[in-house]
């Protein structure tokens, strides 16, 4: 034990690859988030037994608190700035109409400016100010409200009328004091909603903070100032030549001249309601342990998802990095174990992908971005986890076997489910689902093959999710009745389509970084019209039909072991293609009574011809990017065999001349390999000799057949030829025989009719 031990520590590939498994399972525990203990509850779940507090925990009361907020708002004076500049001309404005009216002896030596001003005409008032200040004359007619208004200007004498005017002025220059503190509000700005209740902050212009006199709407709307009521209205009585006979005019003449002096500060506004909105202190909702969170046979809706989160998060909050360190070193045994299960299937099954580093590093590299991406998707309102899981298990299935795929599926869904929900109905709705679609994808011919299989996992979805709901509820009413449940259920099954199509659209991605290669890609490859195919047709005819009766009669022996025919046949098809760069140096390709161009060369030169054919199909196959598993046929076709015709040649040759004996090493003799790696290469190379050598057969009898096909059998296990792939010997002989009967159908004895005589001429 101590041996194998030492051995392992100083297998430098050995560590390199458990280097890098570990290293991988850092990230998965990273990628699961382990440090966190998972939230179980989603949108629409059914809570049959209802759910309580498990701890002590406070959480913001958002509706109490959004309404404190509100009346804090409602609070906020609405900021005005005050601009009196345009009130400082009134006086004199007044002063010249004043004027006119005192030198006018009659209403049509007014100027029209005047009349309008002081409603003088015969057009009604169109606003609601001027109606209300117009009705204030008690006359009905211009002309009367005309002799009204000039007898109290000009009064008894008309030579007082200019100092009357004077005082009169003066008096309304005091009068109109109060609005250059207050401001007029623009009736647009009242329409915005402000009630007469409503403070409302008056700030200077120029001032640079917010400091003002409050004030409500009545205090800064114009009318209200005139009212009797009003700041304006109580007034008259202090200014004596301000009479009542002239006051109806003068209200009527500011609400003509006077422009409103306050703008609506839009932006200091909304910036004094969101500070008030911010000094309102949150509103706490205390629960303690016990208390009820949702009523039993209830659905958790988003109301009460976020009380379930708000809960978690507190429990999380009381988690020490004691504990959390503890739980990610659980996490990572748990994970561990799982990767040695793993692990020991794919040694013992799947050697290719724990001896390649690369396709290691790929595939724990898809592990654990599927369960980052999985676990990242899985909460609402994305519930998409099943997409992730599923396309990478199809890949998985597609790239190797069905075998590694439920493996991968299982390890994924248990990962997945912990991680997230902890559910063991979710564990069983992931793994059926992933099952469903692995059954049926022995073979990809098509993509359609890949969209049948999505629709088959989401109705399987769908199936598996309502049956759990209704197991766990016992009441099919319940479930049926769920909307949000069915929709969720739904939306699962869909996101399976989803996934279907996107395993179908990389699939050239897929066979790129795995290194295989689907049977759509073998299809399109058998296609005659292939260049590298119609290049062997028109160079080296003999090798192409060579080729076309090894394809398949291999397709036949490869499919009764369970191998892949397609892909045995394609690569026959191109397992020769380096022959057609020296054509006439096989004997397939000489026709017959011509001499062999062997006969000028020695036996050495003659094999590395022949043993180049091998290399020079694998460089035209990369050239014409042929996938790296027909790459692979082209290259172990022959393994490392023997080349006997010419190596006894040189054997004789030095048994001759004594001084080269080490010309005739039958190491110089061997292709270079490697030897058969698969199940499919291994029946290529019985084949392909096997075919070879019966073309050499004079009278192919069955019986004759059978020996040779025997003959080159056993030779190629005495010679180990087999030793790399997993052909077992009941599979040779099942390959055996199936070459058998093929060869000796196509070489079958026939009938021999006689020569017709020729026709007498008359």
């Amino acid at each position: 034990m101590w041996t194998r031990l030492s051995n392992v520590f100083h297998n430098r590939s050995l560590q390199l690859r458990l280097g890098i498994i570990f290293f991988e399972l850092l990230l998965l525990v990273l990628a699961l988030q382990s440090w966190r203990a998972p939230f179980g509850f989603r949108l629409g779940d059914y809570v049959p037994h209802g759910i309580s507090a498990k701890i002590p925990f406070e959480r913001i009361d958002q509706e109490e608190t959004e309404r404190a907020r509100d009346r804090a708002e409602e609070g906020v004076a609405l900021i005005f700035r005050n601009n009196p500049t345009s009130l400082q001309s009134l006086p004199a404005e007044l002063r010249a109409e004043l004027g006119d009216i005192a030198q006018a002896d009659s209403l049509t030596k007014l100027g029209s400016e005047t009349l309008e001003d002081f409603g003088l005409t015969n057009t009604v008032p169109q606003t609601e100010k001027a109606k209300e200040a117009a009705e204030r004359y008690g006359a009905k007619s211009p002309e009367d409200r005309f002799e009204k208004l000039r007898a109290a200007v000009v009064g008894p004498d008309q030579s007082m009328a200019q100092s009357r005017i004077d005082e009169m002025v003066e008096e309304f220059a005091q009068f109109i004091g109060p609005l250059f503190d207050t401001g007029i509000i623009d009736p647009k700005d009242v329409r915005r909603g402000i009630t007469p209740d409503k403070r409302i902050l008056v700030v200077d212009e120029n001032q640079p903070d917010h400091t003002g006199r409050d004030a409500l709407l009545p205090q800064v709307r114009l009318q209200d100032q005139l009212n009797e009521a009003g700041n304006l209205g109580r007034s008259w009585g202090k200014y004596p030549s301000l009479k009542k006979d002239i006051q109806p005019a003068l209200s009527y003449w500011l609400f003509k001249r006077v422009q409103p002096t306050l703008r609506y500060d839009q932006a200091g506004t909304k910036s004094a309601i969101a500070k008030a909105r911010e000094n309102v202190e949150v509103r706490l909702e205390r629960f303690i342990e016990g208390d009820s969170l949702i009523r039993p046979k209830e659905t958790i809706d988003a109301e009460r998802l976020t009380l379930l989160q708000d809960e978690y998060a507190a429990a999380e909050n009381e988690i020490g990095w004691g504990a959390r360190l503890t739980r990610v070193g659980i996490v990572f045994i748990m994970v561990l174990v799982l990767a040695g299960l793993n692990g020991f299937y794919i040694v013992l099954n799947e050697p290719k992908l724990a001896r390649d580093v690369g396709r290691l590093i790929t595939y724990c590299t898809a592990l654990v971005i599927t369960a980052f991406v999985g676990r990242l998707v899985s909460f609402d309102p994305l519930r998409a986890e099943i997409v992730p899981l599923l396309t990478v298990v199809l890949l998985i299935g597609v790239a190797y076997n069905q075998f590694l795929a439920t493996l991968t599926a299982f390890s994924l869904a248990l990962v997945l489910t912990m991680s997230t929900t902890g559910r063991l109905e979710d564990f069983l709705v992931l793994l059926s689902t992933c099952a469903a679609a692995i059954i049926p994808l022995r073979r990809v011919s098509s993509r359609a093959t890949l969209i049948k299989v999505s629709f088959i996992s989401a109705l399987t979805y769908f199936v598996i999710s309502c049956g759990s709901a209704v197991v766990e509820t016992q009441s099919l009413s319940e479930v049926y009745n769920n909307t949000q449940f069915l929709v969720m259920s739904a939306k699962g099954a869909s996101l399976c389509l989803v996934a279907g199509y996107l395993v179908a659209g990389s699939l050239p991605f897929v066979e790129k970084v795995f290194g295989v290669v689907t049977d759509m890609t073998l299809l399109e490859l058998s296609d005659p019209s292939h260049p590298l195919l119609q290049d062997l047709v028109r160079l080296a005819p003999g090798t192409y039909n060579h080729s076309i009766a090894v394809a398949s009669i291999a397709e036949t022996a490869v499919e009764k072991i369970g191998g892949n025919g397609l892909l045995v046949r394609v690569g026959a098809y191109f397992h020769d293609i380096g022959k057609m760069l020296k054509p006439q140096y096989f004997i397939e390709n000489v026709q017959e009574g011509s001499v062999s161009r062997h006969a000028q060369l020695n036996p050495a030169m003659s094999t590395l011809i022949i043993i180049g054919h091998v290399k020079d199909g694998a460089d035209l196959a990369e050239q014409y990017g042929l996938p790296q598993p027909i790459i692979d046929l082209i290259e172990q076709h022959h393994g490392t065999t023997l080349v006997e015709y010419f190596f006894r040649e040189a054997t004789r040759i030095a048994e001759c001349t004594p001084d080269h004996r080490n010309d005739a090493e039958e190491s110089s003799f061997r292709y270079p390999g490697p030897k058969p790696q698969t199940k499919e290469a291994g029946v290529l190379m019985i084949v392909d000799a096997c075919e070879s050598a019966c073309r050499t057969l004079t009278e192919p009898t069955p019986k004759r057949i059978e020996s040779l096909v025997s003959n080159i059998v056993m030779r190629r296990l005495l010679d180990d030829q087999f030793d790399e792939c997993d052909l077992k010997m009941s599979d040779i002989r099942v390959i055996q025989d199936s070459v058998i009967k093929s060869l000796i159908a196509v070489y079958h004895g026939r009938i021999k009719y006689p020569e017709l005589q020729e026709a007498r001429t008359a």
